[in-house]
């Protein structure tokens, strides 16, 4: 396809790009990545969100900036590109951070693509990672596969900033225990949801 990697077309931090042809005559970029130089010193991806010994890496501003920013890149991959894309394996290990902490969505290897002006897409077998995977995406008796598949995750993924907690954590999940059914009993039973870092400056 790029004829032995001959026509190089440009390089970034770990991969090289070539020049390629299908067989049907497209020209495609094929990237190549290389091994990286750096030891993971620029991106940082889930190690920041969660707990360490009982206090927080990151202050709820930050956590802020951080949910913000991965909802405007969904909503660029479900709005603002012509095709939109629907990531469907959102969660924090798929998100880098860079040094100003700016998140990147990243891994579309169970991306699909929606040209038409509608979301809803048709699927044959289910594809995410268990804990974020949207109930319409797992069985199509809750509705149809749609852009909200994503938020879906996201929100997983916001629930699990917010607490602190990975969705495998003992506390939080276990083969008794839905993540999202013991967020909800909380609230239900208006007990607190042990977070870190959070001063009630309501005043009586």
């Amino acid at each position: 396809m790029t004829n032995s990697f001959r026509d190089k077309l440009g390089k970034g931090g770990y991969w090289d790009v070539y020049k390629g042809k299908l067989l049907d005559g497209q020209l495609v970029a094929v990237k190549i990545l290389n091994k990286s130089k750096s030891n993971g010193e620029d991106f940082m991806n889930e190690k920041f969100i969660f707990q360490k010994n009982g206090d927080r890496q990151l202050t709820w501003e930050m956590l802020y900036k951080i949910a913000v920013g991965i909802a405007k890149g969904l909503e660029y991959l479900h709005r603002g590109c012509k095709t939109h894309i629907l990531h469907f394996d959102i969660k924090p290990h798929n998100i880098l951070l860079d040094d100003d902490f700016c998140p990147k969505i990243s891994d579309f290897g169970l991306a699909k693509l929606c040209p038409g002006k509608e979301s809803v897409i048709s699927m044959t077998g289910c594809r995410g990672t268990i804990g974020y995977i949207a109930p319409e995406v797992y069985s199509r008796n809750f509705g149809r596969v749609s852009h909200k598949s994503d938020v879906y995750s996201y929100g997983m993924m916001v629930l699990e900033m917010v607490g602190g907690k990975t969705l495998n954590d003992e506390d939080y999940h276990t083969s008794e225990t839905y993540f999202p059914h013991w967020i909800y009993s909380r609230i239900e039973l208006d007990e607190e949801l042990r977070l870190q870092g959070i001063v009630d400056d309501d005043v009586d």
